[in-house]
């Protein structure tokens, strides 16, 4: 669909300036109903002819022996690696177990390293992503952890979303509202272009259940070394 004053209620010469500001309008990925009709098979064949034409367009000479693959391997990467989150039967599956142990404080898992896309610039995010959860009876193996974060960062992402998108995954996979997700990260929109600012890096949060809580909130940021 493409973009206008009647879709975003907002006027089209905006929405480059827009991306810029990073403006997200749900904690949903934007996705067509149709979005998975096609097959994935082609989708490649469709996105290596479109990546074709651009490189056409900006004058590389796809006979080239470098060049002539590029359009396929870029289009085979799209769809089964950076943005393979975006297609739900990637999901992970959890399995919860009973907390035979009787552990009763939260659990921290840190520093997971993930890359993403901006949506904005379709440039890298780089960054680590923080998570602690407080057992209500179950427990997960720690490796799901990591597979949901990387299902929602392989995809066109703006961190604010992903964010909430991680932590709304984690209280319904572990039911419990006991989780908090941070997430700090560096853009290559502003980076590499744009302000060319390759210094900063963004922060994010999202706190649920008893990490609304001061105390709780605190101990979190103990485990994980920051300075509210």
């Amino acid at each position: 669909m493409k973009l206008n004053e009647t879709t975003l209620n907002i006027p089209v010469n905006n929405i480059d300036a827009i991306g810029d500001d990073h403006v997200s309008f749900s904690s949903e990925t934007p996705l067509r109903e149709d979005a998975f009709e096609m097959d994935d098979q082609l989708k490649i064949e469709l996105i290596a002819k479109h990546f074709r034409e651009i490189m056409h367009v900006l004058g590389l000479d796809l006979n080239d022996d470098s060049l002539k693959g590029t359009p396929n391997r870029v289009a085979k990467m799209y769809v089964e690696e950076i943005f393979s989150g975006l297609n739900p039967s990637n999901k992970p599956a959890v399995t919860l177990f009973e907390n035979k142990y009787q552990y009763k404080q939260m659990l921290v898992e840190k520093d997971i390293q993930f890359y993403s896309n901006c949506e904005h610039h379709f440039v890298p995010i780089i960054g680590k992503v923080h998570v602690a959860y407080i057992s209500s009876g179950k427990v997960v193996g720690l490796s799901k952890i990591n597979r949901i974060v990387q299902f929602f960062a392989k995809r066109p992402q703006v961190q604010e979303r992903m964010t909430v998108q991680i932590a709304n995954e984690l209280k319904e996979a572990l039911q419990t509202e006991d989780v908090a997700v941070v997430i700090d990260a560096s853009h290559m929109c502003v980076a590499s272009r744009g302000v060319k600012d390759t210094s900063s890096s963004t922060t994010t949060a999202e706190y649920c259940g008893a990490f609304l809580n001061e105390a709780t909130r605190q101990e979190f940021f103990k485990y994980l070394s920051l300075k509210q």
